[in-house]
């Protein structure tokens, strides 16, 4: 299992870590500093957008939305390039009826969302391939779920074993702790452990039968990404061969 310390202490921020330093199956590393994942950003303190900045963010890819703003409690870096990319597709009823009532906030539905929102998916891909020279960092309001599905995407993408992937998922439940506590909310980690044993499984295990055959650059292919789109993105994602 990976060792670098990829969780990040910004002021205010919330399950922030890196991507990089993971390694992959035909012996490469993810590029430190390329894509950064997180919580809600609204609660970073000056001194937080300032180590955001320091560690080389220059573009905020925001998956919530403009449907769930949140105002900022101090002032982003006149220079961070800010992108909205919604990814959720709000209005598939059929969809949110079953996996948005329970099971969303586990692994349950990631390979679900993946198999059916393949051109959403892929639209964030694109977003990051072709984003300003810097890191990029992605957020949704808890940093978990579609965040999460972004970060699984990634990093199957970049070669990443299943092994390593499923442990930065993991980071999450940890990682939120400390917002819920500020926030005045219950840790809701139990009641998805709850969840996931009456279906008979785990965070771990459901997250690995989620990984279980993903091809993700046929994946990203099919939601419409070309082979320049990929070749940008497999650039940024990954380290330079040693």
């Amino acid at each position: 299992m990976s060792t670098t310390p990829r969780q990040l202490h910004w002021d205010g921020g919330y399950n922030v870590r890196d991507l990089g330093g993971l390694p992959t199956v035909d012996g490469r590393r993810t590029r430190w500093g390329a894509v950064v994942r997180s919580a809600d950003l609204s609660l970073l303190t000056e001194a937080g957008w300032a180590q955001l900045w320091d560690h080389g963010v220059r573009t905020v890819i925001d998956l919530a939305g403009e449907d769930e703003p949140a105002a900022d409690l101090a002032p982003r870096p006149e220079a961070l390039e800010n992108l909205v990319v919604p990814l959720d597709p709000v209005h598939d009823t059929e969809f949110w009826s079953y996996w948005g009532t329970g099971l969303h906030g586990t692994p349950l539905y990631v390979r679900p969302f993946l198999d059916r929102y393949p051109a959403h998916t892929a639209e964030v891909a694109k977003a990051i391939a072709h984003a300003r020279p810097g890191g990029v960092l992605v957020h949704c309001r808890a940093g978990r779920d579609r965040t999460g599905i972004v970060a699984v995407l990634l990093l199957a993408f970049a070669g990443v074993p299943a092994e390593e992937i499923v442990a930065d998922y993991e980071l999450s439940s940890a990682g939120l702790r400390p917002l819920w506590a500020r926030l005045g909310w219950p840790d809701d980690a139990p009641a998805i452990t709850e969840v996931l044993a009456q279906h008979g499984t785990t965070r771990r295990e459901a997250l690995h039968a989620a990984l279980d055959g993903f091809d993700a650059e046929a994946h990203l292919r099919a939601g419409g990404c070309t082979e320049a789109d990929l070749e940008a993105l497999r650039d940024r994602l990954l380290a330079p061969p040693e």
